[in-house]
């Protein structure tokens, strides 16, 4: 493969950045989702199954008011692992929340075995989703890296 063409596994996972809901489509009947949610306690820190994952990923969006965003801003994958670099958006009261996230993935055979939800500060993230107030809203602007 030339390094001008994407590999496959940096394509399926533009679909799934695009709709979250889409991760049916390439996951291994068995997938394991390690949430971002392991680090606060605040939910489940493992779900296991197609059907489980596809759920979360539907409440999520729904819990968002159908606002939520994942802005890719890199991504690289190969056969058997893929990284994506980003921030996630999410709009609630005329408010707007934002915040770098990684997600990782482990591939088999072209199916999605594992992946990790990561987000810079999952505890006001899961706040912010839950209306619960906050003084100042935690974003990053446009002009802040993702790198020290």
């Amino acid at each position: 493969m030339s390094m001008s063409t994407p590999h496959p596994n940096t394509a399926a996972l533009a679909v799934i950045y695009a709709d979250l809901c889409h991760i049916e489509r390439y996951a291994d009947d068995d997938i394991v989702l390690h949430t971002a949610q392991r680090e606060t306690g605040s939910g489940p820190a493992l779900v296991r199954g197609k059907a489980a994952v596809t759920e979360k990923m539907r409440a999520l969006r729904a819990q968002s008011g159908d606002t939520l965003d994942m802005h890719v801003e890199c991504t690289v994958a190969n056969d058997y692992f893929g990284s994506v670099l980003g921030k996630i958006r999410v709009r609630r009261d005329n408010q707007t929340f934002t915040m770098p996230f990684c997600g990782l993935w482990r591939f088999r055979d072209g199916r999605i075995v594992e992946h990790w939800e990561n987000a810079y500060d999952i505890a006001a993230l899961d706040a912010f989703m839950s209306g619960i107030p906050q003084e100042t809203p935690h974003s990053f602007t446009p002009e802040q890296s993702l790198s020290p």
